[in-house]
């Protein structure tokens, strides 16, 4: 248990969500373990005789998110509402609870998987793994980054941020990380046999997470050879995709899909449309919130615009299509495939990208960052063209 422990308070870290030293894990087992002495224990320790589960996760995020975390505590009361497929999906809400008492956060935990407490930080639990704690704990900043920028451009959009929201909003903005532009070196292709493909797709799926363009780890990748669709598993970590694999036949003969990543079905539909044999998908942020930017003044489906939308539009060069996680009539399997047959790149909206190549990885790893640098700059563009009046001193 120990080290699971530190292994994802070691992964918070790398993946810039939490400060050196920060961040406090506990797992239950035979009994309760931590991978560090910190005076918040005894909260913690109190939190886990109040409820049955495996692991609780806790830190201050790094900035930026500690910035934009506290500013929409303050202002959406007890609960932060992220509009983004991931929170809808995984999160619903994020109570917030301005006490640090075991009881007020057990209650917020036993409404929710995270909660967020104004001016110390996040906590999220596992029931079983502290896996899950990472996981919910890194959905918490994707979603806030996201609702936080989504929200700034509309208010810019709309007569303008109050000086509040201005102040902050230049203050994380000078924070941001420079957007990678070099692309990793990947392995090329064709692949000539499935454990290059394997090889292959493992390092493609940590250039994925390195780069910046899941939120945890979320995103799936997939290669078709041999008439056989090899696709990570469903809650697989891309950046550790060893073992995780798994090889789905065409013909159905095996029942590995069962194990495998929710969208196989949009995936076995983008190869049956394209000539496409391999195909990446991550969830870069700034793709996200311009997904999600739409200028029709009167929608009639502006509740379910993420799932029934029937504008065509694009962003940073990609189109933005609906769609929902798994099959249905709203599903991914039946929107994704007819855009990508026009497009080796497509944005699912709220939710992220889908980048296609022909041989290998590289050219889908291309297309991924590219559209998530336009994005980053068509949103920055529209910061500016709202706000003529003030002088950026900024370089987006």
């Amino acid at each position: 248990m120990k080290e699971l422990l530190n292994k994802y308070a070691d992964k918070m870290v790398r993946h810039g969500l939490a400060e050196a030293d920060t961040p406090l894990l506990g797992g239950r087992d035979a009994f309760t373990q931590w991978n560090r002495e910190d005076a918040n224990r005894k909260v913690f320790e109190q939190v886990f005789e109040l409820m049955d589960v495996g692991s609780l996760v806790f830190a201050r995020p790094a900035e930026p998110y500690a910035d934009i975390i506290d500013f929409l505590a303050s202002r959406h009361g007890s609960s932060i509402r992220p509009r983004d497929c991931e929170t809808r999906t995984f999160l619903h809400d994020i109570p917030v609870t301005a006490s640090f008492e075991p009881q007020a956060v057990a209650d917020a935990l036993f409404r929710r998987k995270a909660a967020v407490i104004p001016g110390k930080g996040v906590v999220s639990f596992g029931t079983v793994s502290p896996e899950q704690g990472f996981v919910f704990y890194s959905s918490v900043c994707f979603a806030c980054f996201v609702l936080f920028f989504s929200d700034y451009l509309a208010a810019c959009e709309s007569g303008g941020p109050d000086p509040e929201f201005q102040a902050v909003f230049e203050k994380v903005t000078s924070r941001l990380p420079v957007p990678p532009s070099a692309d990793p070196k990947l392995a090329n292709g064709p692949f000539a046999d499935r454990e290059t493909a394997l090889a292959a797709m493992a390092e493609a799926g940590r250039a994925v997470v390195d780069y910046g363009l899941v939120d945890s780890f979320f995103g799936n990748l997939s290669c078709l050879i041999d008439d056989t669709v090899l696709i990570s598993q469903t809650g697989s970590s891309l950046d550790e995709l060893e073992g995780c694999i798994d090889p789905c036949p065409r013909d159905g003969s095996s029942c590995a899909g069962l194990t495998a990543s929710s969208e196989l079905s949009a995936h076995e539909g983008i190869y049956d449309r394209t000539n496409a044999r391999c195909i990446l998908h991550g969830h870069p942020k700034f793709s996200v919130i311009m997904s999600m930017v739409c200028d029709e003044a009167e929608c009639e489906n502006a509740s379910q615009c993420h799932i029934r939308c029937r504008e065509p539009r694009t962003v940073g060069g990609a189109p933005v299509i609906p769609g929902e996680v798994g099959t249905g009539p709203t599903g991914l399997c039946n929107t994704l495939p007819p855009a990508m047959a026009h497009s080796p790149v497509a944005i699912v909206h709220g939710h992220g990208v889908f980048a296609v190549s022909d041989a290998d990885f590289n050219k889908a790893f291309r297309l991924l960052l590219a559209t998530e640098k336009r994005c980053h700059d068509e949103y920055f563009r529209r910061i500016i063209a709202s706000q003529p009046h003030i002088v950026h001193t900024e370089e987006y």
